[in-house]
């Protein structure tokens, strides 16, 4: 058949039947299609991060849950109310009162025992106190048991006729010998010998210091000359002061060299070699006051003990507010040395052989030297301290 003037000619049916489409819609709809593609990608890749915060938080809150309101089940569980929260604030206010409340008492019944210990102690410290005998000094006289006829050549020249009793009521002090004579001290598990000197000190001071309530406590060796009366005159010039150290104050060398007299095993304590002591009293005679007696009672167990004893004493003292009284009449020789200063009118407390380190030979020499430098029999009955 022919075609008719004036139409146009049909279009091809496409694909499936459908109409075409414009290939600038073609265009648009591919832009916006990559753009959502780009959205919806974003999307996805911070959607993990979120989803993990979001179970962070539900964690946080079922943590919180539990902990606040522990007895609740499981139906029971929900939304917090602001009077949950008030509820449980409050039931914790009455438990922090109550345990207050109770570590109060515990502390006013602990106060109240600690008072109680101190006053029972305070009694306890009076009634020893008066039953130790009140004296104005004691000494005590070092000695061996090898050294018999230095302790009787005290016994027949500077030491008192007459018994202990005697010497009590007429001078209010006391002599004393460890280990002899007397047998006041017992020196347990003790063991003889130059450097266990300090062990044997610090025990007789803790044992008098226990024993007789004295305003001083003197030490002395058994081979050193003494004149009492002088001894309780200078001491009565003192009495007064509270922590007096009194003797003849030196400072030798600190001896490293091994094998050598006095020598110092603990040398490096003391700085660089060929170093000096600190001051303190040579060892054949000094005296101390009441209260340092006392010192080294209650601290002897913590006391450091040198090899040479009169160092470990001067040590004890290093750091307290102790006076040092250097008196040189406790360390006068024997004579002519002692006749000389009688003689200018400064006799002798105490008399020994520096080069012996007390008397040399004093077992055979003291009754000589008491003739010669002793102040007289009589005077010790007659000084007043």
């Amino acid at each position: 058949m022919g075609l008719m003037m004036g139409s146009r000619p049909p279009h091809k049916a496409g694909i499936g039947g459908s109409v075409g489409v414009p290939t600038r819609w073609v265009s648009f709809l591919c832009i916006a299609s990559f753009c959502l593609g780009v959205l919806v990608i974003n999307r996805l890749w911070t959607s993990p991060d979120s989803f993990h915060m979001h179970n962070d938080v539900i964690s946080v809150g079922n943590h919180l849950s539990r902990d606040i309101h522990p007895l609740l089940p499981c139906e029971k569980k929900g939304a917090f109310q602001a009077g949950d929260i008030l509820s449980q604030v409050s039931q914790t206010h009455d438990v922090i009162m109550t345990l207050d409340k109770t570590i109060s008492s515990l502390e006013m019944q602990l106060a109240g025992a600690r008072a109680a210990k101190a006053e029972n102690e305070e009694k306890s410290g009076n009634e020893q106190s008066s039953d130790r005998p009140k004296v104005f000094f004691v000494m005590g006289i070092t000695t061996a048991f090898s050294s018999r006829k230095r302790r009787d050549s005290i016994r027949e020249n500077w030491m008192p006729q007459g018994t202990i009793v005697n010497i009590l009521m007429a001078l209010r002090t006391l002599i004393s010998l460890l280990h002899v004579g007397l047998k006041q001290f017992k020196l347990q598990n003790h063991v003889e010998g130059y450097h266990e000197l300090s062990s044997k000190t610090q025990i007789y001071f803790s044992s008098a210091a226990a024993k007789w309530d004295a305003d001083f406590y003197i030490k002395v060796d058994d081979d050193v000359h003494v004149n009492l009366g002088m001894v309780g005159s200078l001491l009565a010039r003192h009495r007064s002061k509270p922590r007096v150290y009194i003797g003849c104050m030196k400072s030798g060398p600190v001896l490293a060299q091994k094998g050598v007299k006095y020598h110092e095993p603990e040398y490096w304590k003391f700085g660089e070699e060929g170093n000096k002591y600190f001051r303190h009293a040579t060892g054949q005679i000094y005296a101390i006051s009441k209260d340092l007696a006392t010192y080294i009672s209650v601290n002897r167990h913590v006391l450091h003990r040198y090899a040479n004893e009169d160092v470990s004493l001067g040590s004890w003292f290093i750091g307290l507010d102790v006076e040092h009284i250097d008196d040189r009449s406790l360390c006068c020789g024997t004579p002519p040395d002692c006749e000389w200063k009688a003689q200018a009118g400064n006799p002798c407390a105490a008399s020994f052989d520096w080069s012996c380190s007390g008397m040399c030979k004093s077992a055979e020499r003291m009754e000589e030297v008491h003739q010669r430098c002793g102040e007289g029999d009589g005077a010790v009955w007659h000084t007043s301290f």
